[in-house]
């Protein structure tokens, strides 16, 4: 299965729309049709995730697209009209639960354009006039224009992209041609009422969750399993902020979302920990750098072994048992009726973050200020939830000034423990690495009493 980093800007266009002179060379026109699939819930289109069956020349493949960070994942393999391969197929699990696939839109797109070189990048820029089929009647047309990345820097198709906006097309954002076949439309705007707020931000957390299943099952992309870690999280900062707005006993759904945001976290943490201590010992250079290496590899297969049980619990029954508790728990939510603001929630978990900082000794433990990291993304949460843009950016600022700082202490407690074990040349290695993490804590401790002035005035 080929796998690629997709980078793409999209905007929509006039009929008989023709690019304006970019100075490319003519790409050769292509006629294709694609027969998009999702389950009977629509749980992958709700995810931002598109599965499609293209052929063109009579060859068949199976595209399937993942959301990933700035970009998109697309995994491409061939197959009949059946059913997916089963390559594919297999990261779906927690979309699949809800019932097997079925074609929900077909297109056919007659593309052309043009390959467009500039400063080291090279993108195409195509316009794709696409017919909406219904059976064999066309029931809608539109025309886009596609600018994708072949090479170079993604921020160099946003001049491509503003020379076509000046010749007549509209920025969409990267809506995908489905959601548009579809009529599919944004987020609702958030509800007023502070008890139907928070559900539907917790119903935004599961919708992420699933959203980046497919890509932490994959495996390619970090951020997939950053971002679902951080869906979880979210969601127990949330049902925690927000006990007096339920009535309901969620005790069991936070049990399970600590459950999973575990073995989610056992493996992030090795990822951050690894990128972070492979690219220090780089820096050492000579027979540090490779005996720092040779230390290193210790974490590598601690890190395959985490994945390996992480891949166990999200194929597991537990896994998806939790899935559909989460959403029938949303469903069944029950208000207690206080009459509690969402300001006042945001305040009370501000509140308990100044009385810990408050309480902190002169030269605090490091367990003490990790601790002080921990109610800071708590009170980030809470001021998102109660739309206080200013706190959720000045607690994010202490969120990462205090994680750089635990990461440090984590990273020395890590080299100092492979380095009892290790041989002379690791071990002096390993002490190198440890004087940088040294300077680390230092310079964070240093830092981190102004980020919180700053979102203590913010929060006033």
């Amino acid at each position: 299965m080929d796998v690629t980093a997709e980078y793409e800007r999209k905007l929509e266009a006039p009929d008989g729309f023709e690019l304006p002179a970019l100075g490319g060379s003519p790409l050769e026109t292509r006629v294709f049709t694609s027969v998009y699939h999702d389950v009977a819930d629509g749980s992958l289109a709700r995810a931002g995730i598109t599965l499609r069956r293209r052929t063109e020349r009579g060859r068949s493949v199976w595209q399937l697209k993942l959301p990933s960070a700035d970009a998109r994942l697309e995994l491409e393999q061939p197959g009949g009209p059946a059913a997916p391969p089963d390559e594919m197929r297999a990261l779906l699990a927690a979309h699949l639960r809800h019932g097997p696939l079925s074609p929900v839109a077909e297109l056919r797109t007659r593309r052309r354009g043009q390959l467009v070189s500039r400063n080291g990048t090279t993108a195409e820029v195509t316009v794709d006039e696409v017919a909406v089929m219904d059976a064999h009647r066309v029931s809608d047309e539109f025309v886009e224009v596609e600018i994708e990345l072949r090479s170079g820097d993604p921020d160099d198709l946003d001049a491509i992209a503003k020379e076509v906006a000046c010749a007549g097309a509209v920025p969409t954002g990267g809506t995908p041609k489905l959601f548009r076949a579809l009529g599919l439309t944004g987020p609702p705007p958030a509800p007023a009422e502070p008890f139907e707020a928070l559900r539907a931000r917790l119903r935004a957390q599961l919708t992420e969750i699933l959203r980046h299943d497919p890509g932490t099952r994959l495996g390619t992309d970090p951020e997939s399993l950053h971002d679902m870690r951080v869906a979880v999280r979210r969601s127990r900062a949330l049902l925690r902020a927000g006990r007096r707005l339920v009535a309901s006993d969620t005790a069991g759904l936070n049990e399970e979302l600590q459950w999973l945001g575990g073995v989610l976290g056992a493996v992030r943490d090795l990822d951050v920990l690894l990128e972070r201590l492979h690219a220090e010992a780089a820096g050492l250079g000579g027979a540090d750098t490779k005996a720092a290496e040779q230390l290193l590899r210790a974490l590598e297969r601690e890190r395959r072994r985490d994945r390996a049980a992480l891949l166990r619990a999200l194929g597991s029954a537990r896994y998806l048992t939790l899935l559909d508790r989460y959403q029938a728990e949303l469903d069944a939510l029950e208000p207690t009726g206080d009459d509690v603001s969402l300001d006042a929630l945001a305040k009370r978990e501000l509140k308990k973050l100044r009385r810990a900082v408050k309480a902190l000794p002169e030269n605090p433990r490091d367990d003490e200020l990790h601790a002080v990291r921990k109610l800071g993304k708590r009170a980030r949460y809470a001021a998102e939830l109660a739309g206080h843009d200013t706190v959720v950016r000045r607690a994010k600022a202490l969120q990462d000034v205090l994680g750089e700082h635990q990461d440090a202490v984590v990273a020395e407690e890590r080299l100092r423990t492979l380095a009892a074990a290790a041989t002379p040349a690791q071990a002096l290695a390993a002490g190198r690495l440890v004087d940088r993490e040294r300077v680390r804590l230092a310079e964070t401790r240093a830092a981190w009493p102004k980020t919180w002035r700053r979102l203590a005035r913010a929060g006033r």
